[in-house]
């Protein structure tokens, strides 16, 4: 008998997509999923339908994605690395659904000083934007701490477990996976609290207001912040203390600038900018609070609804080497070039940025709405004195249409 062709070729088309990605030969994932290799291939080449839900949900759990992911549109992605990224999600989302303190972990988990350098070496690609790598380590390392919460060691485990799921949230938020990011952050709550350290709460309450914010959730974000940093400050001299009251503060003033209060916002930025004054640059929590992350993110708040011409101003006067991590220079190179935008007169310049941050974090920039606004507008003006023909190839990379 033919084989019946799919009244869907999308779905063979993305089942290759991800199995690509992962570097697998189509007989390795058959093998995975409990079909035959020439099944496997007749499904991607579009000759046989993959409609049976038996099918598809073998085939998503074998690619460690959602039936849905299959079933639905293509991943708007440019590069493999963003698509790897996209690509494991679901497995960080059923892990954090998974670690509820209230349950009990059936695992036996690695040395918590094994799994700290794990959470170490995430948080360290997380810098760099390296989401892929970072969602690859996610999944065990979350259920195995969430184990070790009943361990010998229960608040060590608590406060790595914490900082695990921020690390999650950051990703996933980075992403643009609002929800999920959200999921993560009061996974990071539930540690902190478990762990009943004042600063780790108010850092996981940084969290949970800045997957609030990417949720278009700005009011709620700026009350939680808000208490936060009053909370807070009663224990600002602890270790990390200032960091994370100043991160809060930040949060506090990005709320704010998204809830049209640019006076309020700048308030809230210069306090943060006091703080920074006493603390210097640090690293703590991995927040890298200090002077040239306060100004970069007033460049942010700048850029949306102040004043663009401020916010290139004080770009010129940051040195993003101060900052050893691509995080915050992509930030840095992508706002300025979005300040440039509005400015019209710099596109050649606002192309440079684009293209640098680019370079610094694809991931991140091809997941950025913010910089798709800046390439869009900037490739209705474009001429190719100002940098056209780079703008076309940035669209391509980013698929916009």
């Amino acid at each position: 008998m033919t084989p019946r062709s799919t009244p869907d070729a999308g779905i063979g088309a993305r089942i290759r997509s991800r199995r690509l990605t992962r570097g697998w030969s189509v007989r390795f994932a058959a093998s995975r999923a409990g079909v035959s290799h020439a099944t496997w291939s007749r499904i991607e080449r579009g000759l046989q339908a993959a409609d049976n839900r038996f099918t598809l949900a073998a085939i998503a759990r074998a690619l460690e994605c959602s039936p849905a992911e299959l079933a639905g549109s293509p991943v708007p992605a440019a590069d493999l690395q963003t698509l790897a990224a996209l690509a494991g999600v679901d497995a960080v989302r059923q892990a954090l659904i998974d670690i509820d303190l209230s349950e009990s972990a059936d695992r036996v988990a690695p040395p918590l000083d094994e799994l700290a350098r794990t959470a170490e070496l995430a948080e360290a690609l997380l810098h760099t934007c390296d989401y892929a790598a970072v969602v690859r380590l996610l999944p065990p390392l979350l259920r195995d701490l969430h184990a070790e919460t009943a361990g010998p060691e229960p608040v060590r485990a608590l406060r790595l477990l914490c900082g695990a799921a921020s690390t999650a949230s950051s990703v996933l938020r980075n992403l643009g996976l609002p929800a999920d990011a959200w999921l993560a952050a009061e996974r990071a709550r539930e540690a902190a609290d478990g762990a009943g350290d004042p600063v780790l709460q108010g850092y996981a309450a940084y969290g949970r207001a800045g997957a609030a914010v990417s949720a278009g959730s700005f009011q709620r974000a700026l009350t939680m912040a808000e208490r936060a940093a009053d909370d807070l400050s009663r224990h600002v001299a602890r270790p990390g203390g200032a960091e994370v009251l100043g991160s809060l503060h930040l949060m506090c003033a990005l709320a704010s600038q998204c809830t049209s209060r640019l006076d309020d916002s700048r308030a809230w930025s210069a306090q943060a900018a006091v703080l920074a004054g006493r603390t210097g640059e640090t690293d703590a929590l991995g927040l890298f609070f200090g002077p040239t992350n306060v100004d970069i993110w007033r460049i942010s708040i700048e850029v949306e609804d102040g004043d663009p011409g401020l916010a290139t101003e004080i770009a010129r006067r940051v040195s993003p080497g101060v900052l050893p991590v691509g995080l915050r220079q992509v930030f840095l190179y992508a706002d300025t070039a979005r300040a440039l935008t509005k400015l019209r007169d710099r596109d050649r310049d606002a192309v440079r940025l684009l293209l640098t941050a680019e370079r610094i974090a694809p991931q991140h920039v091809h997941r950025s709405a913010e910089v798709l606004e800046a390439v869009r507008t900037l490739l209705e003006r474009s001429r190719t004195s100002n940098g056209g023909a780079e703008l076309r190839a940035l669209n391509e990379r980013m698929q916009l249409a």
